[in-house]
């Protein structure tokens, strides 16, 4: 009688720890629901992020929808529409091997990358002009540590005679869960910058460097998130000093996650 006591027991003992196991895992792998960005002045845009899986569907933004597409595991296109269903932009992910080769963007431009022996990565990229013609851009080179974007840098190819532009931006980051990471494939694009990253980042610094006939001007402007954590020790909260965008900067910005 005492041995079967002493057996049940450990049994008990045994699931009770599976099951606590199984919970803190559950626990720790959250996908991204929602984002609500909201500026200094108090415009906001809300972006909900619907799955099959882990694999990412869409992304409903308040000014724009993202539609995805996967192969074989990875994602292979993503469609932008506007709210009236207009077509903004199609790009088009190819890969060799699991690893990211080109990018396209339907009508507009291509990056091809070169993965290099010393876990660089080499990239180019051609502007599409009229009649299929292929201009080059920029050439540069991203450098990754330990699932981190460290650094990537440009060379314009574009520039006036007897002068040279280059650009460089840099990372750092803490050691918390990057909201984005768990989305199946996504930490293959490269295009993405940090936003591929396992950790989240911390600190950017942009560095734009213009020689003119031997003439070096240079600057150098750095960028501060700061984040609030769940107890998982995924971002609920990030604030920015100056976010750098595609068409300017904004002087403040808070983003809010759900999951």
């Amino acid at each position: 009688m005492k041995n079967k006591i002493v057996i049940n027991f450990f049994l008990s003992f045994i699931i009770l720890t599976f099951v606590s196991c199984a919970n803190d895992t559950d626990d720790s792998f959250k996908l991204l629901q929602k984002v609500i960005e909201t500026t200094a002045r108090g415009n906001t845009q809300t972006y909900v992020y619907v799955y099959n899986g882990s694999q990412i569907v869409s992304i409903d933004g308040t000014q724009e929808r993202t539609d995805f597409t996967y192969t074989d595991g990875l994602i292979s296109k993503m469609v932008k529409l506007n709210k009236t269903n207009q077509l903004l932009e199609t790009i088009e992910y190819s890969y060799f091997k699991g690893k990211l080769v080109s990018v396209s963007s339907v009508g507009k431009y291509k990056i091809k990358y070169t993965h290099n022996a010393d876990k660089t990565v080499s990239f180019e990229k051609l502007m599409l002009l009229s009649g299929n013609v292929e201009v080059k851009e920029y050439h540069g080179t991203i450098l990754l540590s330990n699932g981190n974007l460290i650094k990537e840098e440009r060379i314009y190819d574009n520039s006036p005679a007897g002068e040279e532009s280059k650009y460089s931006i840099s990372f750092d980051y803490d050691s918390k869960k990057n909201p984005l990471f768990n989305i199946a494939g996504f930490k293959e694009l490269l295009n993405q910058n940090d936003k591929i990253s396992i950790n989240n980042n911390v600190i950017s610094t942009v560095i734009t460097s213009t020689s003119i006939n031997g003439q070096i001007t240079s600057s150098a402007t750095t960028y501060k998130n700061a984040f609030t954590y769940d107890l998982e020790n995924y971002p609920k909260e990030r604030v920015s000093e100056s976010t750098p965008l595609s068409s300017g900067f904004v002087g403040y910005l808070k983003v809010e996650y759900f999951y």
